[in-house]
C-alpha cells in the first residue's frame, strides 16, 4: 500500500507480544504514524525475562514456544535466527508419591491397581450412560473423564491452576488443549503396558538458547525502539476526544488505539456513560519461585520438561526443569541446574506470604524434586497480579463490550485484553496484534480471537463487519 494512502495515527498499550507483534506488523505495511507506550522500563509483558544477582535466568511461568501460525514462526526465525534449541515435550504428574506420563488419562496403568480400575471404571461407566450437557467445567470434567479421573486428578489439579472451583468456569474454552479419554486406547495402554505420551499441540517445541523466553521480545523491542516510550502508564482513556493520558501527565491523540492492558482495568479508564460490569472478568494472580540448585537433576528427573502436581503435598501446581531448556539458564550448566515452579492466587485460595517459600520449599522436598534443602543456591520470587485469564461461567456475555470498543476504534486485544484464555498464549496475542493492524489499514477481517474453529460459536456474534 503506497505510504501516502495510511494517515491513521495509532497509539500501541503495552509492550507484550500483542503490542509488539502490532508494531512489528505496521512497521511491515510502512506506517510511520504510530507510537508505543510502556509503564514498565522494558519490554516483554508476561513473557518477559530476568536474570537474577547469581547468574540463574528465569521466565514469568513454564513459558514455550510451539505455534498455531506460519507468519509467527517466521517472524520467531528472523529474530533468534539459529539461536534456538529444540525438545521433544516430556511431562509427568506427579501422583500418589509416583510420576504418571502426561497425559494422565492415557498412563493410568501407572497407578497402583485400586485407583487405575476406578479411573478406568470411571472412563467404562460413561458408555453406559446417555449423555447429558454439562452446565459448567466441574459437570463437564465428570461427564468426559468419568468420576475417577475427575476425584483423582483432574478437580483438585483445576482449582490449584485456576484457583477456582470448576463450578464457577465455562467449558467451551478447551478446544485442543486437553485429550479425552478413548477407551480402547486406555485399555490397550493397560493391557500391553504402552506408554501415551504424544499427545498434544507442544508436543515438539523450541526456547532461546540464551536469555529464556524473553529474549524474543526484547530482540523485538529493540528494532522497534524509537518507537517505544517506556515509564508510561495509561490512566485516561478519552474515546470522544481520542486521546490517552498517562500518569506522568503525558496526553497523546490517536485515530485507533490498540489496548494490551487488562479489559477490567481499560474499561474503568474509559468515558462511557454506561459502563458495563467487570465482576465476570475474573482472573487468577500467579507468584513464580525460581529455585538454584547445585548438582544435576539427570539421576533422579532425567530430562523431565515440566510437572504438573494435583495433590497438597506442595502449593505449587506446575514445575519446569529450567536448565533441561537451555544450559545457559544457569550460571554454569556443570556445577548448577534449576526448577521454577507456579502458585496460583485467587479470593477463593489465598497465599500466606509469611510462609510461602517455606511451603514451597517443602513441598519440592515431599515430591522429590530436591533431596536436601542444602542443595539450594538461589530463591527468585517474582509475583503477577494477573496470570490467567479465566474462563468463567458469564465471560462471554461480558467480552461483548469489545464490539463496543471496535466501534470506538479501540481494539482491546492480547492476553488481557481480549481475556479469552483459549487464544492467549504468545503465538495467539502476538497475531492478535498483527491482525488487529490488518483490520486498520487493511481493512481484513480479524481470525484469531473470533475465528469459530478457535472460540466457540457465542463469540463470532461480535459484529464482525464493524470491527
Amino acid at each position: 500500500m503506497p505510504k501516502n494512502k495510511i494517515k491513521n495515527k495509532i497509539i500501541i498499550l503495552g509492550t507484550g507480544p500483542c503490542g509488539l507483534g502490532a508494531a512489528w506488523r505496521l512497521e511491515e505495511l510502512q506506517h510511520k504514524d504510530f507510537k508505543i507506550f510502556e509503564k514498565l522500563n522494558h519490554a516483554g509483558g508476561l513473557a518477559t525475562s530476568f536474570t537474577d544477582e547469581k547468574g540463574f535466568t528465569w521466565d514469568i511461568g513454564g513459558h514455550v514456544q510451539f505455534s498455531h501460525y506460519q507468519y509467527f514462526d517466521e517472524a520467531l526465525d528472523y529474530l533468534l535466527k539459529d539461536e534456538w534449541i529444540y525438545h521433544d515435550r516430556e511431562s509427568w504428574i506427579w501422583i500418589d508419591k509416583r510420576f504418571v506420563p502426561y497425559p494422565f488419562q492415557n498412563n493410568i496403568r501407572h497407578l497402583a491397581k485400586d485407583d487405575m480400575w476406578k479411573c478406568l471404571k470411571g472412563i467404562i461407566d460413561l458408555y453406559s450412560k446417555p449423555r447429558k450437557k454439562p452446565g459448567n467445567f466441574k459437570e463437564w470434567i465428570i461427564l468426559t473423564f468419568g468420576q475417577g479421573i475427575a476425584e483423582i486428578f483432574l478437580l483438585p489439579y483445576n482449582f490449584k491452576i485456576w484457583a477456582y472451583p470448576a463450578e464457577k468456569l465455562a467449558y467451551d474454552w478447551v478446544g485442543d488443549r486437553v485429550s479425552v479419554p478413548d477407551l480402547n486406547r486406555v485399555i490397550e495402554n493397560i493391557v500391553f503396558e504402552k506408554d501415551d505420551i504424544s499427545w498434544g499441540p507442544n508436543n515438539q517445541f523450541r526456547f532461546p538458547m540464551k536469555g529464556g523466553t524473553g529474549a524474543v521480545w526484547k530482540k523485538l523491542g529493540e528494532k522497534i525502539a524509537h518507537k517505544i516510550a517506556f515509564n508510561h502508564e495509561a490512566i485516561e482513556v478519552n474515546s470522544s476526544e481520542k486521546y490517552v493520558k498517562f500518569k506522568n501527565g503525558h496526553v497523546e491523540h490517536y485515530d485507533y488505539l490498540i489496548s494490551t492492558i487488562p479489559l477490567d482495568k481499560l474499561i474503568l479508564m474509559l468515558d462511557l456513560d454506561d459502563k458495563p460490569s467487570t465482576q465476570d472478568l475474573l482472573h487468577s494472580s500467579v507468584h513464580i519461585f525460581g529455585i538454584g540448585l547445585k548438582g544435576n537433576p539427570q539421576k533422579h528427573l532425567g530430562k523431565k520438561c515440566w510437572m504438573y502436581f494435583p495433590e497438597d503435598d506442595c502449593p505449587f501446581y506446575r514445575a519446569t526443569i529450567f536448565s533441561n531448556y537451555s544450559p545457559y539458564n544457569v550460571p554454569d550448566i556443570n556445577k548448577y541446574w534449576s526448577l521454577m515452579v507456579e502458585v496460583s492466587e485467587s479470593q477463593y485460595k489465598k497465599v500466606d506470604s509469611s510462609t510461602i517459600k517455606e511451603e514451597v520449599i517443602q513441598g519440592l522436598l515431599n515430591t522429590n524434586l530436591i533431596e536436601s534443602k542444602d542443595a539450594i543456591v538461589d530463591f527468585w520470587h517474582h509475583f503477577e497480579a494477573y496470570g490467567y485469564p479465566t474462563p468463567s461461567l458469564h465471560r462471554d456475555k461480558a467480552l461483548e463490550i469489545l464490539s463496543t470498543l471496535n466501534e470506538l476504534g479501540i481494539f482491546s486485544r492480547g492476553r488481557f485484553g481480549a481475556w479469552i484464555y483459549e487464544v492467549s498464549n504468545q503465538d495467539h496475542t502476538f497475531m492478535q496484534g498483527v491482525e488487529a493492524v490488518d483490520k486498520i489499514i487493511l481493512n481484513k477481517d480479524e481470525v484469531t480471537v473470533w475465528h469459530p474453529e478457535i472460540v466457540n460459536n457465542s463469540r463470532t456474534t461480535f459484529k464482525q463487519g464493524k470491527q
